[in-house]
């Protein structure tokens, strides 16, 4: 396997997500971190000449004017997450990433997250849809020229977007006129920064819950330009416990009559997620899994509140009332307790690993094997979490020539 290096683009670069999946590579690249909540680390991932941390370079959008080591302090201070030394030992490596990092935009991004926007972003407020995705891709592409990369994989793990208010066109050259002739975009931001990754050749990886490449318009221009892309919404922590549990009811014919999970945190993502309109998005996208798993929908409730002082740490009550044998009722309930950078960022590492080993391989089209990873996957209507991960192992099997 060559050693040949590979750009990383995030969007949202600054955000908890990104700042910790980049802390976490530049201590992989110093030798001070183990490769703990690592999937691709596992032995039955090793021989898949899987690419090396040293090989990674960090860039990416961002709306905000910040960098890494202040981002990284905010979450030491608020959180208590990395250590003294690790930042100590990263900070030279942070600076050289920070210096990738170019402003996004703004377009059709709702008003929660763009009055978070502020430095040189501002400047191109007024840019037309053509405009903004013009500078995005030369962004992109600057950045693999200028580093001599040989791929970039661009991922995105800014915060939740507003639901889409209008349904985009179905195909291609439908939503191409209509960015061309529109002044405000049709699409939100992950779909525009989604958009400039395909017609760069890069792999997009949507992290979020947001739109991105998840309509019928964007997965016809990847397969007409031949680029991998999937998402969608990272399952981290009390949806990933869903898709594990709810199949144990289903299959020992256990009622779930009802099922309740209450959330709160206090980064930046729950402060966007304070808003009723970017909150819709990201419920719905942790609600559809019980019905899918079990056949019929119990009586459902999702809240996510923000709670400032919480920082990073994310808390997940969930109280699932179940009807046994001879009309019996009886609750389960658990609380999930985690550190929502930390839970997400090494699933980043995984998808960039294995979607570059994708990419390798020449394929093209929706990473359904990744479905794992995600909340809502994209091109896999498997909804239990152990089916998801075997497609994954059938995958590994299918690299290495089994």
């Amino acid at each position: 396997m060559s050693q040949e290096r590979i750009g990383v683009w995030f969007i949202g670069a600054w955000g908890g997500v990104a700042t910790t999946a980049t802390v976490g590579i530049a201590a992989l690249q110093a030798g001070l971190s183990e490769e703990t909540a690592l999937v691709s680390s596992r032995p039955m991932f090793q021989n898949l000449e899987l690419i090396g941390w040293d090989q990674l370079l960090i860039g990416g959008h961002e709306i905000r004017q910040t960098n890494y080591a202040a981002e990284a302090d905010v979450l030491y201070r608020n959180s208590r997450v990395f250590s003294p030394e690790m930042l100590s030992g990263t900070a030279t490596r942070l600076k050289e990433f920070d210096a990738n990092v170019r402003p996004g935009t703004l377009l059709n991004s709702g008003p929660t997250i763009a009055k978070f926007a502020e430095g040189e972003i501002l400047k191109h407020a007024q840019e037309t849809p053509p405009q903004a995705i013009t500078r995005l891709r030369k962004d992109m592409a600057d950045f693999k020229q200028r580093n001599k990369l040989a791929k970039v994989i661009v991922v995105n793990v800014s915060s939740t977007e507003p639901p889409l208010d209008t349904e985009a066109p179905t195909s291609w050259s439908e939503l191409e006129k209509l960015l061309q002739n529109s002044k405000t975009s049709p699409v939100p931001p992950s779909s525009l920064y989604a958009i400039a990754a395909l017609q760069e050749g890069f792999p997009y990886v949507n992290f979020t819950p947001s739109v991105g490449t998840n309509i019928p318009a964007l997965y016809e221009l990847a397969e007409q330009l031949g680029v991998l892309h999937v998402g969608r919404d990272g399952k981290t922590g009390e949806t990933l416990m869903k898709s594990i549990l709810a199949p144990m009811f289903a299959d020992r014919n256990l009622k779930v009559m009802s099922w309740v999970g209450h959330n709160i945190f206090g980064n930046m993502d729950g402060k966007v997620l304070d808003d009723p309109i970017n909150k819709a998005n990201k419920v719905r996208s942790k609600d559809h899994l019980l019905t899918e798993i079990l056949g019929y929908k119990p009586q459902t409730l999702v809240s996510i509140e923000y709670i400032e002082s919480m920082g990073d740490w994310k808390t997940a009550w969930d109280h699932i009332h179940f009807e046994g044998f001879l009309g019996t009722k009886m609750a389960l309930q658990f609380t999930w307790q985690g550190c929502d950078s930390l839970l997400a960022a090494p699933l980043v590492l995984d998808l960039i690993r294995f979607t570059e080993r994708e990419h390798r391989r020449g394929k093209k089209g929706v990473m359904s094997f990744l479905s794992s990873f995600f909340k809502s996957p994209m091109g896999c209507d498997v909804p239990e979490f152990h089916s998801q991960y075997r497609l994954l192992q059938q995958w590994a099997d299918e690299v290495r020539g089994k």
